[in-house]
This record gives C-alpha cells, sequence and structure tokens, in this order.
C-alpha cells in the first residue's frame, strides 16, 4: 500500500518512547520485521523504523526523569500546527510540547486531549509521515479509550478538523471514528467501563499481521507479555499485548 493521503486530522506517524530502545529495537525487529535507521546526531538519538526500506516509526529514549511510561505516541496530521495548538489551549488542553521545528522535515508538537490522553501533531514539509501502513508488520488503526467520550469527540472535532462518524451509540458501545465505514482512519471508544481504576486515558496502535496467535507466541518468546489472547470479533482477530518494557499494543488479523 503506498503511502496515504493526507487528510486534516488523521493519523500520520507513531513513534516509541523507550527506556530500552536497544531492547525495543530488537523485539520490533523480530517481530514486524523492522530495521533500525539512524537519521544523525542532529535528532538526539531518534531513530526510525523501516519495514522493507520505508519509514514505519520512530523511536526515542524515554529517560524517565519525567515519570512518564513507556508508551506508543499517535500524530495527527495539521496544515498549521501552531494554530492547531492555539485551537487546543482554547478548548482548555493542556500543552506537552509546544509547536517546533524539526529540520526541514516538519514541525510538530503535543497536548492533551480532554481525558487527559496525549496526542501529538505533525505540520508535514519535506516528511509526510508512514511511507507504508496497513499492512502485515505496520500500523493498521488508531484508537483512543477514553472516560471523556462526549468531550474527546468534541475536541478532535474543533481542533483537529475531524468529519466524526458515529459508528454505534448503544449504552454498552459507544463508538465515532474519523470519515464512515471502510473509509475510517481511527477511533474513538467510550471506555468508562472497561478502563481500570486510576489508568488514564489514551491511544492505541494496532498493528497487522498475518496470524495473530502466532505472533503472540512470538511476543511471548522475545519476552514481552500477551495481555488477552486473540479473538475473532466482526473486525478481525484481535489481541493485545506489551514488549518487554510493558508498551501496550494490539494486533489485527484480517
Amino acid at each position: 500500500m503506498p503511502a496515504p493521503t493526507l487528510i486534516a486530522g488523521a493519523p500520520c506517524w507513531i513513534d516509541l518512547y523507550s527506556c530500552d530502545t536497544a531492547k525495543a529495537a530488537d523485539f520490533y525487529g523480530e517481530l514486524f520485521g523492522w530495521t533500525k535507521h539512524d537519521p544523525g546526531a542532529e535528532y538526539g538519538g531518534y531513530f526510525i523504523f523501516q519495514k522493507d526500506g520505508k519509514a514505519v516509526a520512530g523511536c526515542m529514549a524515554n529517560p524517565g526523569d519525567q515519570g512518564a511510561p513507556d508508551s506508543w505516541t499517535v500524530y495527527l496530521t495539521s496544515d498549521d500546527a501552531d494554530r492547531t495548538v492555539a485551537a487546543a489551549k482554547t478548548s482548555g488542553a493542556p500543552v506537552y510540547v509546544e509547536p517546533m521545528d524539526v529540520t526541514q522535515n516538519g514541525r510538530m508538537a503535543m497536548v492533551a486531549d480532554p481525558g487527559q490522553a496525549a496526542i501529538g501533531i505533525w505540520e508535514p514539509r519535506d516528511v509526510t509521515g508512514f511511507e507504508v501502513r496497513n499492512e502485515p508488520g505496520t500500523a493498521a488503526w488508531f484508537e483512543l479509550h477514553t472516560r471523556a467520550y462526549d468531550k474527546s469527540v468534541a475536541f478532535y472535532r474543533d481542533v483537529f478538523g475531524w468529519n466524526p462518524h458515529t459508528m454505534s451509540d448503544e449504552p454498552e458501545f459507544r463508538y465515532t471514528t474519523l470519515g464512515e465505514g471502510e473509509a475510517a482512519l481511527a477511533g474513538i471508544m467510550d471506555s468508562s467501563d472497561f478502563l481500570a481504576e486510576g489508568e488514564q486515558a489514551a491511544w492505541t496502535v494496532y498493528f497487522r499481521v498475518e496470524d495473530a496467535d502466532a505472533t503472540l507466541e512470538q511476543v511471548a518468546a522475545l519476552g514481552g507479555t500477551i495481555e488477552w489472547a486473540a479473538k475473532d470479533t466482526p473486525y478481525g482477530r484481535l489481541a493485545a499485548a506489551t514488549d518487554p518494557t510493558g508498551t501496550r499494543f494490539k494486533l489485527i488479523q484480517g
């Protein structure tokens, strides 16, 4: 699949914040066939994961001094990062990283949504983001789990320009997507009844695999943890796991 067309507010990149980047590189390299590309000293140790020579994700060290856990971060496309941050501030959102240039590649920032989930902002210049996605070993779906469901839908609509579509509004399953049907690019799920006590809202990345059960076996063999076994759903065979430092991710087959 070629790099996706840029759409306002759509996921365009992910990166891993890890306390052990060498272990992460080994784990994801074995699991998804990724290789590590170092773009240069000016990026402060940030490196790129590639799949068959194409950029699929980034990785940077978590020094642990901020108390932030290891995590995958999702970035949404913006045509003006400064304006997006200004809109986020108007909504009352905390700003984690003010807009800053990343060499000639683009301009980035990071804010928190109404549920306090971190969300990255990317204004592309030379680099648009993913060079490939939704193929085995690459990111396929992006999903926000939050207790602040209604406020979050409004936030992503007003700040990022989402065209939200209600996929389900039943008491046991409330879900909104960016785009509709097969054209949907990301989702927001009311997880009030599913998040553990004290667990913060967060974005989750689903990686496409050819065999979820076999991939879970490999996760365990590589030092990761299976959170829940693969199960069939209307959206494919899904599973959840963590890497060796506890970073959560999900798998989707089919």
